[in-house]
C-alpha cells in the first residue's frame, strides 16, 4: 500500500496544535491534542446580502441588466427618467441617457449589451444598449408596461405578461419581436430569469405566487413561490436556477428571499431592506446578483443597492485560540493575529497587566505604568500606544499617554482632552495613532492625531459617541458603531477619516457599542459588542459596505481585537462575567477538521 508521502508528496507533519503552514487538503498530527487534523474547504451553507454603493439618482419602476454583482446597468424609472447609470462593482456612474424617458419599463442583458422595452403609458418602444449608447430599434408588437423579462444580451430577449394584463409573450432576435406562446396565467408586475430558450416567470399581480417554466416554445406551471408577491427582484441564468427577493404581498412589502432549484422554491437569507418595484438583474445568477433602487415602505424611492453572494462561496470562520492569563474587559489592543498585545482593563479592579500573544499562548510582559480601563490604543506588538481612560474611585478621566517599545511602557505627551471609552484600534505604531470620540461629561465627537511627540485636534466625528469600534491609521481610519449617549444606546453609523475630516459611509447591519475591530479603512471586521444584549455578530467591510459573516463562538462586549480582515483575533471582554477567551478569525476558504473513527 502506498504511503501518505508517496501519494501526496510530503510526509505527515507533527505539530503541537493547529499547524499554521498547512494548505488545503493537508493532513498533520496535533501532538498536543493527539489528533490527526486537515484543512477542509469552508463554504457558505446560505447566501448573504451586502449593502452596495448608492445610486446617484433614487428611482423605482426602472429597468436593470446585470450578468452578476460586479457589473450592472440601470435605466429609466419614475418619473419618466432617461437617466442611465453603470455599476462597476463598487460605485455608480452616470452614462448616456435613454432616448425615450419612461417608467415601468423592463430590461434584460448585461452592462455592455442590454435591451429595454415598454413602459407607461403603454408603449412599444424598444432600445438597445451597446455599452456606450442607446439606439431605438423595432417596437414590441403589443405596447405594455410592467412586463417580465429574460435574456442574455441585446440580441436575445423574452418579454412576457404586463399591463394591459395579459399572458402575451414575445421573443427578440436582435432585429424583431415575434409573438410566441402565452403564459398560462395572465399578470403584470411579474418578474423573470433565464434565457429565450430556458426561462422562468414568477410572482405578479393578481396571482402573486404563480411560477412558470419556458422551454423555448411553451410555458408550464410549476411549484409556487412560498411567499406570493408582485414587483419582486429576480436573477437567474436559466429555468433551473433563480433568485426571488423583496416585493409586495397583498398586505406588506417584504424582505423574503427564495432560491429556485429547478423544481421548488426554498426560503433563504432576507434582503437587508424590504422593498419592491426596483431594478432587477434577471440575467444575473442565483449566486451573484444585485438589487437596485426600488420603493421602501411607506412609499419613498431609494438610491440603495444590495449585492447577493450565493451559497457555496468561501467564508471565514472563528476558531479557539489560547486563553488570556488574566480575564478582563474594557482592555486595550494592538498587533496581529499571531503577534498581539492585550493591555490593562478591569478585572474586579483596574489592572496594569500587559500580555503578549504569539499565535498560540499569551505571556505576561511588563505592566503599563498607570492601571486604567476604557482607554484608546493601537499599533503593533513591538510598537504601541495606550491613551486616555479612567481610574477609580470615581472614574477619573485621564489624558495620560504611554508608549510601548516592545519591552517597556514610557509616559509621553498627554491627550489635549482627558476622556474615557475611546474607540480602540486606530494606529500604525507608537508614532501614529488616532484618539476618536469617547466620554467626557457627555458623548464626544473629538478626534486627535498623534505624530510621535504630540497630539493635534483634527476634524470631529459627525456623530458624537463612545465605545465605537475603530481600525486604520491616523490618515486613513474607520469608526463604526458606538453609544451616542441617548436612547437607544447604540448606533450603526460608520464614518471614514482621510486625515482631516470624517465622512459618513454605509452603516453596520447591526447597531452596537463596545465592539471589537480589525483591519484597515478599506478592509475591516467588526465583531461582538452590546446591542442589548451582548452579540456574537461579525461583519466584514469591503471599503463600501458591511456584510454579516460567521459569528463569534461566544457573544461578548468590551473585548479586544487585532489583525486584518483576513486573519484577526478577538480576546477578553464580558459575557456577563469577565472573559479570558481568545478566538481567531481566518477568512481563507478552509476550516480545520479532526479525523474521527
Amino acid at each position: 500500500m502506498a504511503t501518505y508521502k508517496e501519494k501526496v508528496g510530503t510526509a505527515v507533519v507533527n505539530y503541537a496544535g493547529n499547524y499554521p503552514g498547512a494548505v488545503e487538503g493537508e493532513l498533520w498530527y496535533d501532538s498536543t491534542n493527539k489528533d490527526f487534523k486537515y484543512l477542509y474547504p469552508n463554504v457558505t451553507s446560505a447566501g448573504s446580502w451586502r449593502t452596495g454603493g448608492n445610486l446617484n439618482t433614487a428611482r423605482y419602476y426602472s429597468a436593470g441588466a446585470a450578468a452578476d454583482n460586479t457589473a450592472a446597468l440601470v435605466s429609466g424609472g419614475v418619473t419618466n427618467l432617461t437617466n442611465t447609470e453603470l455599476w462597476d462593482g463598487s460605485s455608480w456612474t452616470e452614462v448616456n441617457d435613454l432616448n425615450t424617458g419612461r417608467d415601468l419599463l423592463t430590461g434584460s442583458g448585461t452592462s455592455t449589451s442590454a435591451l429595454d422595452w415598454g413602459g407607461e403609458p403603454p408603449t412599444a418602444v424598444t432600445e438597445s444598449w451597446n455599452g456606450t449608447n442607446w439606439t431605438e430599434v423595432s417596437d414590441l408588437n403589443t405596447a405594455r408596461y410592467a412586463s417580465g423579462g429574460a435574456g442574455v444580451s441585446n440580441t436575445s430577449a423574452l418579454a412576457f405578461g404586463g399591463n394591459p394584463i395579459s399572458g402575451l409573450t414575445e421573443s427578440w432576435n436582435g432585429s424583431n419581436w415575434t409573438e410566441v406562446a402565452d403564459l398560462n396565467t395572465t399578470r403584470d408586475f411579474v418578474v423573470g430569469a433565464g434565457t429565450i430558450t430556458s426561462a422562468l416567470a414568477f410572482g405578479g399581480e393578481p396571482t402573486r405566487n404563480a411560477t412558470e417554466v419556458w422551454n423555448g416554445s411553451s410555458w408550464t406551471a410549476v411549484s409556487n413561490l412560498n411567499t406570493g408577491r408582485a414587483g419582486a427582484f429576480s436573477a437567474g441564468a436559466s429555468s433551473t436556477s433563480a433568485l426571488c427577493s423583496g416585493g409586495a404581498t397583498a398586505t406588506a412589502v417584504v424582505a423574503n428571499t427564495e432560491l429556485w432549484d429547478g423544481s421548488s422554491w426554498t426560503e433563504t437569507t432576507d434582503i437587508n431592506a424590504a422593498r419592491y418595484i426596483g431594478s432587477t438583474s434577471n440575467t444575473g445568477t442565483a449566486s451573484s446578483a444585485i438589487n437596485i433602487g426600488g420603493l421602501l415602505p411607506p412609499g419613498s424611492g431609494t438610491t440603495g443597492t444590495e449585492e447577493w453572494t450565493g451559497a457555496g462561496a468561501p467564508v471565514g470562520a472563528w476558531s479557539t485560540g489560547g486563553a488570556l492569563n488574566t480575564a478582563r474587559r474594557e482592555l486595550g489592543n494592538a498587533g496581529t493575529q499571531t503577534a498581539a498585545l492585550a493591555i490593562a482593563g478591569i478585572t474586579t479592579a483596574v489592572t496594569a497587566v500587559t500580555e503578549s500573544y504569539d499565535g498560540t499562548t499569551w505571556t505576561e510582559v511588563n505592566d503599563i505604568n498607570t492601571a486604567r480601563r476604557q482607554s484608546g490604543s493601537g499599533g503593533t506588538q513591538t510598537s504601541a500606544l495606550f491613551y486616555g481612560g479612567a481610574t477609580p474611585p470615581s472614574e477619573a478621566l485621564k489624558a495620560l499617554n504611554e508608549s510601548w517599545n516592545g519591552t517597556n511602557w514610557t509616559e509621553v505627551g498627554d491627550l489635549n482632552t482627558a476622556r474615557r471609552l475611546l474607540a480602540a484600534g486606530a494606529g500604525a505604531d507608537n508614532t501614529n495613532a488616532l484618539a476618536i470620540g469617547g466620554l467626557i461629561t457627555a458623548s464626544s465627537a473629538l478626534t486627535e492625531s498623534w505624530n510621535g511627540s504630540s497630539w493635534t485636534e483634527t476634524g470631529d466625528l459627525n456623530q458624537a459617541r463612545y465605545q465605537a469600534g475603530a481600525v486604520g491609521i491616523n490618515t486613513a481610519a474607520l469608526a463604526f458603531g458606538g453609544d451616542p449617549g441617548s436612547s437607544p444606546n447604540y448606533v450603526a453609523i460608520t464614518e471614514s477619516f482621510n486625515g482631516t475630516s470624517w465622512t459618513e459611509v454605509n452603516d453596520l447591519n447591526t447597531g452596537r457599542h463596545a465592539l471589537g475591530g480589525a483591519g484597515t479603512y478599506t478592509a475591516a471586521l467588526g465583531f461582538g459588542g452590546n446591542a442589548d444584549p451582548s452579540t456574537a455578530v461579525t461583519e466584514e467591510w469591503n471599503g463600501v459596505s458591511w456584510v454579516e459573516v460567521a459569528d463569534l463562538a461566544t457573544a461578548r462586549q468590551a473585548l479586544g481585537g487585532a489583525g486584518t480582515s483576513s486573519n484577526a483575533i478577538a480576546f477578553g471582554g464580558s459575557t456577563g462575567s469577565n472573559s479570558a477567551a481568545t478566538e481567531e478569525w481566518n477568512s481563507a476558504s478552509n476550516v480545520i477538521k479532526t479525523l474521527t473513527d
